[in-house]
């Protein structure tokens, strides 16, 4: 890290978008590089999301229609292996008080908090890459390459909200001893308006006719969700991670 914090990092005073971007992709490439190395997060929340997909396919394909089934199962899948990676993004930051270090480096507050939102991206973008298939595989869905292309776009809304209501989280209960209760306690409620409109957006693309006005809707309120969440947390994270 010092290597690269002595040639890439901007200094904290430069307010320009340009410094804080930057800064963002010092830390999000600082968090990449740990984990390439040691896979942990990527391997854990993989595994689990494989899991959840799994136990549903078994309990619902024989006895439910797959189309009614299937966005509540995908979204589950996100949520829950989501929430095992969030509780990872501060650890080793952490562990002997690195986060002093971190805070004291000369990057904007703004740019360590995108940062690690860019990868709780990464990550659950690596998750995806699991469950998206194996729920194609295991429910044998068939979809139109329009509704495909929709899918994606109602995914990436949510995961790009999800990332940036959790990162915050996890900075909030950094300190916390049971962080990992915690932070469920306090997600859940949070997400769970994009989790709805993910589920009954996902829904509309597996129906006999797909209803683009109300579609266009879900995509509008998912992508504002995003853009309130993200004005909110910006403005608060710094004051929220120095008390």
């Amino acid at each position: 890290m010092t290597e690269d914090a002595a040639v890439a990092v901007p200094e904290r005073n430069d307010p320009g978008i340009g410094s804080v971007l930057r800064g963002a992709l010092f830390v999000a490439k600082k968090d990449l590089r740990v984990e390439w190395r040691s896979k942990e997060i990527l391997l854990t929340t993989s595994y689990f999301g494989l899991f959840v997909v799994l136990v549903f396919s078994f309990s619902f394909v024989a006895g439910a229609d797959k189309e009614s089934v299937v966005p509540g199962i995908l979204w589950v899948a996100i949520a829950f292996s989501g929430a095992l990676g969030l509780g990872r993004v501060f650890e080793r930051e952490k562990e002997g008080d690195c986060i002093r270090a971190l805070l004291l480096s000369p990057i904007a507050r703004t740019s360590i908090y995108l940062g690690k939102v860019l990868g709780v991206l990464a990550f659950m973008v690596g998750v995806q890459l699991v469950v998206l298939p194996a729920v194609w595989f295991f429910f044998n869905l068939r979809l139109p390459t329009e509704h495909v292309m929709y899918l994606l776009v109602i995914v990436a809304l949510g995961t790009v909200g999800y990332a940036i209501v959790g990162t915050l989280l996890a900075a909030m209960l950094l300190r916390a001893r049971s962080k990992d209760v915690l932070l469920a306690i306090v997600l859940y409620p949070l997400i769970l308006p994009m989790l709805i409109i993910g589920v009954q957006a996902t829904g509309l693309l597996f129906a006999s006719e797909l209803r683009m006005s109300e579609l266009q809707i879900y995509m509008r309120v998912l992508a504002l969700y995003d853009v309130v969440f993200l004005v909110a947390n910006l403005w608060i994270f710094e004051p929220l991670l120095m008390d």
